[in-house]
């Protein structure tokens, strides 16, 4: 079951400003400390994934933040705090999900052309990165 209301510690809803102009399409605004509660490190996105195949995330960050965003298409993301779980359907471009420190996160089940869009608090550093779930859990209690 895919749930719709956020149950896991260190998430948490994000609206971004949408602006419908008719025929020249949709604009969606991201703003550093206003929409996304830090400041924006790195943005990158997520696109060609295979809808039955592929997974991604698979590992949570020790300090890292993120807000995750499908900005095109479906997909299923899975969160775990370490000792809640849950899954959610992002499919509004213009609604994130804070991926805050410590939480491990999954991305599957992405419906045909589906775009990822993920915004970040730091730079890339491996050493942020806890790879192994039994690892993450240890930690997370």
């Amino acid at each position: 079951m895919i749930e719709s209301t956020i149950r896991v510690k260190n998430s948490g809803l994000v609206r971004v400003k949408m602006i419908r102009d008719d025929r020249d399409g949709t604009l969606a605004i991201i703003e550093s400390l206003r929409d996304v509660p830090f400041d924006i490190r790195r943005v990158y996105f997520i696109s060609n994934l295979e809808k039955s195949v592929s997974i991604r995330g698979k590992h949570a960050h020790k300090e890292l933040e993120q807000i995750i965003f499908c900005i095109q298409g479906s997909f299923v993301l899975g969160l775990d705090d370490g000792n809640t779980s849950q899954k959610l359907l992002l499919n509004e471009p213009n609604v994130g999900i804070r991926l805050g420190k410590m939480l491990w996160h999954t991305m599957e089940d992405f419906s045909e052309s589906c775009v990822l869009l993920v915004v970040a608090s730091d730079y890339y550093d491996e050493n942020d990165y806890i790879r192994d779930y039994g690892d993450f859990l240890k930690l997370a209690q």
